[in-house]
């Protein structure tokens, strides 16, 4: 399965859901966001191959995928696990020489090689973000919480549908009481839930060590479980 994970702006949250989600599902994670990535990746080096390096014909998919070994944390009494991530490069050059056109054998040989891929889109409704999301089976949309931000949702999902990818979920970012959200699973038509605000949950880009591996029982952790139940009910 190839699930995209999008948003209509940035700054929601978009990419640490989506390395949670592909932690919970033990899926690789693919940076898609060819201009401005936002997942690290520490185990790689700068002679690494990256996306950039994959779209432009100079390395393949499989090398280019990382297995990020995660040290223990005691203070969560975690036991050592792996991410795996392919990275997308960080240079203006880079992102130039990227041929978005050739994303979607990139993903389908590393599908093949791995199994589910989560990708982290572009935000925004630009063509490089459209792309992703029209090569993926479903997607789940990242939505800010305040009201006035539900017409972000709309777009993107206007631009599934327009691609004809089904959306399993929206996930309510850092929702709170107040956060529209039977409005919004009304208005897309999509099951909705909302993720309340964790601090914790910061150190999933820092570290990539996804709060649903560190402290599974979080309220946070358990609405991303929702969504990953989901996502294995349905039948791609």
């Amino acid at each position: 399965m190839i699930l995209a994970v999008t948003g209509g702006k940035g700054g929601i949250g978009k990419s640490t859901l989506a390395v949670e989600l592909a932690a919970a599902l033990d899926a690789v994670v693919v940076d898609a966001d060819l201009g401005m990535a936002d997942i690290p990746c520490p185990d790689s080096n700068i002679k690494s191959p990256n996306l950039h390096d994959v779209l432009a014909g100079r390395a393949d998919p499989i090398a280019a995928v990382r297995t990020v070994r995660q040290k223990q944390a005691q203070e969560y009494n975690t036991h050592p696990r792996t991410i795996r991530i392919l990275p997308c490069g960080r240079s203006l050059t880079g992102a130039r020489a990227a041929d978005i056109t050739a994303l979607e054998s990139v993903l389908q040989r590393v599908e093949h090689a791995y199994g589910d891929i989560v990708v982290d889109c572009p935000a925004g409704l630009r063509a490089d973000a459209g792309v992703p999301l029209a090569v993926a089976e479903t997607c789940v949309i990242i939505a800010s919480p305040r009201a006035y931000a539900l017409g972000d949702a709309v777009r993107v999902r206007a631009l599934a549908r327009e691609v004809n990818t089904g959306v399993i979920s929206v996930i309510i970012n850092r929702a709170d009481d107040s956060s529209p959200t039977d409005a919004i699973a009304e208005t897309l038509g999509a099951p909705t839930v909302g993720v309340p605000v964790d601090p914790r949950i910061k150190q999933t880009l820092e570290t990539l060590h996804p709060l649903i591996q560190r402290v599974p029982t979080a309220p946070a952790s358990r609405a991303v479980q929702r969504v990953v139940s989901k996502i294995k009910r349905v039948d791609i």
